[in-house]
C-alpha cells in the first residue's frame, strides 16, 4: 500500500529549539521528572526514568545542524501535553509550591479533561491533564467509544 512506511519506526520524540539549553534542561528535570541521557552544550536528550519511551530533546536554536533560515528559538505556538493521574496534586506542586506561572487556571473541560497550563522557557506551554469523562455533547465524538 502507498501509505505504509518502507522501514519500521524505531523512535519518535520532539526536539525543542531553545535560546537556553541549560535553562530548558533544568526546567524539564526539576518540574517534570526527566533525566539526562546525553548532554552537550548545544543539545540535551531527556527521558522519563519511569517511562523511558517518553523522550524530549533540547537544541540550541543557532546550532549549525539547524538549516539557515530556520534558526529561531521557539516563541510560542507549541503546546506539550502531559497526562497525569492526579492533576490537582500536580497543580499544587507546580503552581502553588514551586511557583510556576499559570497561563490557564486549573479547570474541568466538557470535552473530557481537567487541566491547567504553565509556561516553560522560550514560550513552550505545558498542559498538565487528567482525563475525565466527557460531557454528553462530546462523548459521541470519541472514536471507538
Amino acid at each position: 500500500m502507498a501509505n505504509e512506511p518502507t522501514t519500521g519506526l524505531s523512535g519518535f520524540y520532539p526536539v525543542l529549539a531553545t535560546r537556553s539549553v541549560a535553562a530548558s534542561r533544568d526546567f524539564y528535570i526539576r518540574h517534570l521528572g526527566f533525566e539526562v541521557t546525553f548532554e552537550a552544550d548545544w543539545y540535551v536528550s531527556l527521558r522519563r526514568p519511569d517511562a523511558p519511551h517518553y523522550e524530549l530533546a533540547l537544541l540550541d536554536h543557532g546550532h549549525p545542524t539547524v538549516p539557515e533560515g530556520h534558526r529561531a528559538a521557539l516563541r510560542g505556538g507549541l503546546l506539550l501535553n502531559f497526562e497525569v493521574d492526579d492533576v490537582d496534586a500536580e497543580y499544587q506542586r507546580l503552581v502553588a509550591e514551586e511557583g510556576l506561572r499559570e497561563v490557564l487556571p486549573l479547570r474541568t473541560e466538557e470535552f473530557g479533561q481537567r487541566h491547567f497550563i504553565v509556561a516553560a522557557p522560550d514560550g513552550v506551554l505545558i498542559d498538565v491533564i487528567t482525563v475525565v469523562p466527557p460531557g454528553e455533547e462530546y462523548a459521541s465524538q470519541y472514536v471507538g467509544a
